[in-house]
């Protein structure tokens, strides 16, 4: 069994942090729900995880009798298939452990007596559509694997983390990621791979509206269920449409054309919602504002006569907008504070979050800079505005960004090595407050992210 020098009961940790992913072209219905194998490729793009991500310890001791989890500081269940099916294939695949330094030795097959407990914190809502599962089964398998010494690369790892959230295998690199979706029964082949890095197009710059962190009516998983089952156009788009894009992504990445990317960006994304309307019955996951900002963004690239802004949205109201510059994301700012002011007793730096160098950059400082804020000029004379102070909860200015990290600071770890359970304070129980007191719900909640 393992063993340490010394009679003291030992706790070894790892900590690592794994960023969400937004997909360009989505992921929409199983072929195998239990290995979770997609009917199509899909691609994404990663987000700064400064801005988003999922922090997760991971600790072992012989002192622990049972694995146990939490999010959030909230005590969930590991009774479920996906993470069941997580731990297991980690642990299969789990190596010799030494560490000189707190005379800790594990052998492989220890691992399979050893019990994990895990703390995992999320620094935006939960199953509100902003891929927090994509983020939680990244960081477990990218934290688990580090753990127990696994050998293996991103790509065999992205296999683990798509058989609890699909889009996580995605997670598991930066910049931007392709999930194929393979072959074989067996779903070894279906593995994320990267089509370029964070650094490959580094101009664009992200806005996301929080539109709502309510928990979806209907989860991702019983709508792709429901949608394989019922819609006829979710079957022709990943047959026909689907490998057509992907090959035009993938050019569009490459050649940095964001012309081509936003124009296949914003209609993957409207394709993917007519299946939701096609799909019996029909599921709604935009609301008013959702489409109020797609109004919004239309009207600017028509008027500008070439896109500035993509569109996107998952399963959920919150918008992903993707500008091509920091010049065009200033002046989409202005146009979403113009039509989506926060309530007059808001602080400003509170309604931005992530990046707000880029309030400065759009010369706003104050709330009396957005009330002074003119209307667009493609807004035609005579024609009224309205606005819709409150529909937006918060906006995250953000970018595409690297994958999962390790964290060497012991002293930024979500459990206490003491007692083996999750900390009460530390550098994470108040430094994502402004995302944390929207977060609700559990990491199985929005399980399938596009």
């Amino acid at each position: 069994m393992a063993v340490s020098k010394g009679s003291e009961p030992w706790i070894l940790m790892v900590t690592a942090r794994s960023p969400t992913n937004i997909a360009v072209i989505k992921y929409w219905g199983k072929r195998d729900e239990t290995l979770i194998l997609p009917i199509n490729d899909s691609i994404s793009v990663t987000l700064d995880p400064d801005h988003l991500c999922t922090t997760t310890t991971v600790a072992v001791s012989p002192a622990f009798d049972s694995d146990r989890m939490w999010l959030n500081g909230k005590e969930i269940s590991l009774s479920g298939g996906r993470y069941q099916s997580c731990l297991r294939e980690i642990r299969r695949r789990a190596g010799d452990v030494e560490d000189e330094k707190k005379g800790i030795r594990i052998r492989k097959v220890d691992w399979e007596r050893l019990r994990v407990h895990i703390a995992s914190y999320n620094n935006f809502p939960t199953a509100a559509g902003l891929a927090s599962s994509a983020a939680g089964f990244a960081c477990l398998a990218f934290a688990l694997a580090k753990l127990m010494n696994i050998k293996e690369e991103n790509g065999e790892l992205s296999s683990i983390a798509r058989q609890g959230s699909g889009s996580a295998c995605r997670s598991l690199y930066g910049g931007f990621v392709k999930w194929v979706m393979g072959n074989d029964a067996s779903g070894h082949d279906s593995i994320a791979v990267q089509l370029a890095n964070e650094s490959h197009w580094d101009d664009l710059v992200i806005i996301i509206a929080a539109v709502s962190s309510q928990q979806k009516e209907t989860s991702s998983t019983a709508g792709m269920r429901e949608s394989f089952d019922t819609s006829t156009l979710l079957h022709y788009r990943s047959k026909v449409v689907v490998p057509r894009r992907i090959l035009q992504m993938e050019e569009a990445i490459r050649n940095r054309d964001f012309q081509s990317f936003a124009r296949l960006t914003c209609a993957d994304s409207n394709q993917f919602h007519a299946v939701c309307l096609d799909t019996s019955p029909p599921i709604f996951y935009m609301n008013d504002t959702s489409r109020r900002i797609i109004n919004c963004v239309e009207r600017w690239n028509q008027f500008e006569g070439t896109p500035q802004v993509a569109y996107t949205y998952d399963a959920g109201p919150n918008a992903v907008l993707i500008a091509c510059n920091r010049a065009a994301a200033s002046l989409l700012l202005k146009r979403l504070l113009f039509y989506f002011p926060p309530s007059p007793d808001t602080e400003l730096t509170s309604y931005l979050l992530g990046d707000k160098s880029i309030l400065e950059e759009a010369g706003l400082q104050t709330m009396k800079d957005v009330e002074n804020l003119q209307a667009p000029p493609e807004i035609k004379g005579g024609i009224s505005v309205d606005k819709n102070s409150g529909s937006v909860s918060y906006f995250i200015c953000t970018r595409p960004g690297r994958g999962p990290t390790l964290v060497v600071d012991e002293d930024q770890a979500l459990i206490d090595p003491r007692t083996g359970i999750p900390k009460k304070t530390g550098p994470y129980f108040g430094c994502f407050d402004e995302f944390a007191r929207q977060s609700h719900g559990s990491l199985v909640d929005g399980i399938d992210c596009l």
